[in-house]
């Protein structure tokens, strides 16, 4: 299914995305060295009940899941990157540490994720990863608007993502979100310009750019939800849910300090409505 919000539904989702993201960044401070990661995973649980909000992963219970997922918040460290079942493990200087959060409140979902290492230790590497992760993140929504095809995002992400010497895995991407957090159209992070769905107006869509350092194969954690790079490299990925609007993308799930509209050109910043 493919939804488009309704000019409501829009504003609903403003505030939901704008919920993700202030959960995210009051997470991100508190995850320090010696932070056990069930711990981040009870302040999300508290912070969306409080809010009045409904986690979209406690009930998910997809194919490529084990059971449902029982959780509020994927957490993912070094060589995990997407699905991060949280556990009793505590948080070591340098760790690569990914959370990605998907929230829904009136009847609107949001979804969003972030990569950053814990602690005072900045391996080169894993900034670097992050880093074309982000910059892959923003080409995206830069190629996003209304007109232009799902692969064009595609395009624009892999580029970036190839050009840094990432391979790209297309099992898992992008997707479209509204009333459910998983919707059509699927958002490869590589892909043909010019090809798949033309974007209107009142389109959600949620960007994932997410790399492995040295692989494009994924295994599948023992706890049957967690996906790991196949040779235990390091991951990163950046995600963000946007709004196609007749101006161009809107972002929803920046924190509230960042500019949330980027236009047609390269990194081009500037704030819709």
């Amino acid at each position: 299914m493919i939804e488009i919000l309704s000019p409501t539904k829009l504003a609903q989702a403003k505030d939901t995305g704008a919920l993700v993201a202030d959960i995210l960044q009051t997470l991100k401070s508190r995850s320090t060295v010696g932070t056990s990661l069930l711990d981040i995973d009870q302040w999300a649980k508290t912070m969306i009940v409080e809010a009045g909000a409904q986690s979209c992963y406690v009930d998910y219970e997809p194919s490529f899941g084990r059971g449902p997922f029982g959780h509020y918040i994927c957490t993912a460290v070094n060589d995990a990157v997407l699905h991060g079942l949280p556990y009793d493990y505590t948080l070591a200087d340098g760790d690569l540490l990914t959370l990605d959060l998907a929230v829904s409140r009136d009847g609107v979902a949001a979804d969003s994720a972030i990569s950053f290492i814990v602690g005072d230790s900045k391996p080169p590497e894993s900034v670097a990863m992050i880093n074309a992760t982000e910059r892959a993140l923003y080409a995206g929504i830069a190629a996003a608007g209304p007109g232009a095809r799902i692969g064009d995002i595609s395009h624009a992400i892999g580029s970036v993502l190839s050009e840094a010497g990432y391979p790209i895995n297309t099992e898992f991407g992008g997707h479209g979100i509204g009333s459910t957090m998983h919707q059509d159209p699927h958002v490869s992070n590589t892909g043909r310009p010019g090809r798949g769905y033309r974007l209107r107006p009142g389109l959600l869509l949620a960007l994932e750019p997410w790399v492995m350092a040295d692989t494009a194969e994924l295994v599948t954690d023992a706890d049957g939800w967690t996906l790991r790079s196949a040779t235990g490299c390091r991951t990163a990925h950046s995600e963000h849910t946007i709004a196609i609007t007749n101006d161009g993308a809107e972002i929803l799930t920046l924190p509230k300090a960042e500019p949330r509209g980027v236009g047609t050109g390269p990194r081009t910043v500037r704030r819709l409505g």
